[in-house]
């Protein structure tokens, strides 16, 4: 069998799940069309609008007619389906705003489908992503290459522990912590204790670290070498995360960094105060 009819099959046999057989904007049936970045299929008409949003937001490719590498069905079987990929996109969508029809006018196709992924306007807020570069997909962060490019079990968790400061109400750590990025990724959960020598730890307060914002700046501008210093993306504060501001993603002497800053869960007060750097395998 050969490659073409064996990556045909494994479209098709996707294109046949319960969820993939309406269009993912309109819900019109027996979508031909796909955006292979962002993991939906879609029917004609919203693909004319996804050809106009241009290949960076979405790139949009025939189920019957064009050719289809493995990378590319593989991101599409990564994302799991037009009701995985709505789950992200259309999280919030507000009252005043309804989703279009199979019968729907162009414009209301394409003002709808602008807001749900060049805008990002019904995305979760802490997952919103803003770049400089461009308004890229959230797929990017969760594409075939930078998945295995973690090259880590998706059972595998990681845990690390700083070192005890002895009375302090303020303590300063200082301390350079590595954690591996498993392909199935979570928040980054922090916990902080307050020691007792003779019975169990205290836990002081905890919150988490929403990595993908970090993740999908840093693949998105590639080798930060090659730019100089820049903000390249931004984790937005809203009522679902423990961020005292916005989280700023920037270039720092060809190295991508995160300044962080958490009001502790759980506890009466308490804040904590991080700087997160994404390194690559290969460096």
């Amino acid at each position: 069998m050969s490659g073409t009819t064996t990556a045909k099959a494994r479209l098709k046999n996707l294109l046949s799940q319960t969820d993939n057989r309406h269009c993912a904007d309109c819900a019109a049936p027996d979508p031909k069309w796909a955006s292979a970045n962002i993991g939906v299929f879609i029917c004609l008409k919203c693909c004319s609008v996804h050809r106009s949003l241009g290949t960076h937001i979405s790139k949009v490719l025939s189920v019957t007619l064009d050719e289809w590498s493995d990378d590319e069905i593989d991101a599409m079987i990564e994302v799991g389906g037009n009701s995985s990929a709505n789950a992200i996109y259309e999280a919030y969508i507000p009252e005043n705003c309804s989703k279009p029809g199979p019968d729907a006018s162009h414009d209301e196709r394409r003002r709808f489908i602008r807001s749900k992924y060049e805008l990002q306007e019904f995305v979760k807020p802490s997952l919103r992503i803003t770049s400089g570069k461009s308004s890229a997909s959230l797929q990017s962060s969760f594409s075939r290459k930078i998945l295995d490019s973690f090259r880590v079990k998706p059972s595998e968790n990681s845990t690390v522990q700083t070192t005890i400061i002895k009375s302090n109400l303020n303590p300063v750590w200082n301390e350079e912590l590595m954690l591996s990025v498993p392909q199935n990724f979570g928040p980054v959960k922090l916990q902080v204790f307050d020691h007792d020598t003779f019975s169990a730890d205290d836990i002081m307060g905890e919150a988490e670290v929403d990595i993908q914002p970090l993740i999908t700046s840093a693949m998105a501008y590639g080798d930060p070498e090659m730019f100089g210093n820049m903000q390249i993306g931004k984790w937005l504060k809203s009522h679902d995360n423990a961020l005292i501001e916005d989280s700023i993603i920037n270039i720092v002497d060809g190295k991508v960094k995160q300044d962080v800053s958490l009001k502790l869960q759980n506890v009466e007060s308490g804040e904590l105060y991080l700087e997160v750097e994404w390194l690559p395998l290969d460096q």
